[in-house]
């Protein structure tokens, strides 16, 4: 499928507009802006390489005829271009301790590479574009851009690599670049898999209608909420910087790496089956984005207290703010989830 032009309207503007702030928000505010709060202070750089690159993603996709498949796809690029490019926190065996969260195979961090995946897959890309969905249902699956808005997206995404490499990267990992190699090799493997989202996958196959029904929405939440929370707690260690694996030690640490896979593909796979369920609506998705956005911020709110080495202040600070943000997010989805629900014209069933 080609690129196709489309006149942009005002809506289209806000809909941009939207998903620029809400894929930082998602990301980084709600999770590293609580246990750093000088992460606060990063927000304008954090916009535009989150905001910038997330909506050169969604745009393409949009444009090549892709769905949810090709975004998830999308986050792989995403990831790679931050963490392999930017940060290069993939292989550095300094930046966030990462080397020390698990085994280091052909010099990548490959513990820290799986959070980050399964991480930016969801809170970087699919969130904020749910989200964006749910706030302009009239333009979903329709490019927010023109082709010249496009361009200044993939401009913005480009410095936004820039800002991280030097205004991150630079000052807590000073001297450090990753080998020729492997920024040749992510390099190719972020075309491949561009390739994959916006040639492969778009009209692909689809597979059997399942017959059940999707649960309730509640129950919706706690997957999502409890998922997110399982995942990074299997991989991520508490503290800041975090200075060894979560659980286990050596190869030891296979075993959660391996846990936290299952756990990402089958919740992937529920989710996949609840979206064609007959009963899935507006109203549920903002019950999936929810749970999981208060169940990974309630994370980190719960294993505050066992970071003791806090650069940035007391585990209290992370709780205080933790607990208004959980609030605010709940208090907001709930709004949300009122105004899709009349939009819709029928409850959640």
């Amino acid at each position: 499928m080609s690129i196709t032009e489309h006149r942009p309207t005002a809506g289209n503007r806000k809909a941009a507009w939207a998903l620029v702030v809400l894929a930082p928000v998602s990301a980084e505010v709600t999770f590293s802006g609580v246990t750093m709060p000088a992460m606060w202070l990063l927000l304008p750089a954090l916009v535009v390489m989150y905001g910038a690159g997330v909506l050169l993603l969604r745009e393409l996709v949009v444009r090549f005829g892709g769905g949810w498949p090709s975004l998830v796809v999308a986050g792989l690029v995403y990831e790679l271009v931050e963490d392999g490019i930017g940060l290069q926190a993939l292989t550095s065996p300094k930046l966030y301790n990462a080397a020390d969260w698990g085994p280091r195979v052909l010099g990548f961090n490959t513990t820290y590479w799986e959070s980050q995946i399964g991480y930016h897959v969801v809170f970087s890309v699919l969130i904020p574009v749910l989200l964006a969905d749910l706030l302009f249902p009239g333009h979903r699956g329709r490019p927010y851009l023109r082709r010249g808005g496009l361009v200044m997206a993939g401009v913005g995404a480009v410095v936004g690599v820039a800002l991280l490499r030097v205004g991150i990267a630079g000052t807590e990992d000073p001297g450090y670049q990753a080998p020729l190699p492997v920024v040749l090799g992510i390099l190719v493997a972020v075309a491949v898999l561009l390739v994959v989202a916006l040639r492969v996958l778009p009209g692909g196959v689809r597979g059997p209608v399942p017959a059940g029904h999707a649960p309730r929405p509640a129950v919706v939440a706690l997957v999502a909420g409890a998922a997110c929370a399982c995942f990074l707690g299997l991989l991520m260690p508490a503290g800041l910087p975090p200075d060894g694996p979560a659980i286990g030690s050596g190869g030891w640490v296979l075993v959660p790496m391996a846990l936290a896979a299952v756990v990402a593909v089958g919740t992937g796979v529920a989710v996949r089956r609840w979206f064609t369920a007959p009963n899935w609506s507006d109203g549920y998705r903002v019950w999936l984005a929810g749970g999981a956005l208060i169940g990974r911020t309630l994370y980190v709110v719960v294993t505050a207290p066992a970071a003791n080495d806090y650069r940035w202040g007391p585990a209290g600070v992370a709780i205080g703010i933790g607990t208004v943000m959980i609030a605010a997010m709940a208090y907001l989805l709930a709004r949300l989830s009122r105004r899709v629900t009349a939009g819709s014209g029928r409850g959640l069933q």
